[in-house]
């Protein structure tokens, strides 16, 4: 249809919303940013750019869930006398072992 696409960061439109936040206030606040001759917009990423960036968050958000577990092992851990010290290099002293 030949729309040329631009994407504005959301902190350079953020001055242009006059009321409660909405959708309709929303768009007219992109509109307005838009219109501005000098607005800086950014480049759209390319599909391996896109790809790239969800791994390195799948990943972030897997290392976040590894930290959780091993904080509650060790909560839990703690609960029956067993301490083991910060890292992921402690936690097999927090392995239950029967009889000892």
């Amino acid at each position: 249809m030949g729309h040329r696409v631009k994407l504005i960061p959301p902190q350079y439109v953020k001055p242009f919303v006059k009321r409660s936040k909405n959708d309709r206030n929303d768009a007219e606040a992109i509109s307005e940013a838009a219109s501005r001759p000098g607005m800086r917009t950014v480049p759209v990423k390319t599909i391996d750019e896109q790809a790239a960036t969800i791994v390195v968050k799948h990943r972030e958000m897997f290392v976040g869930q590894r930290t959780q577990a091993i904080n509650a092992l060790r909560g839990h851990a703690a609960e029956f006398g067993v301490i083991a010290a910060k890292g992921i290099g402690h936690v097999d002293m927090l392995a239950f072992r029967p009889g000892g």
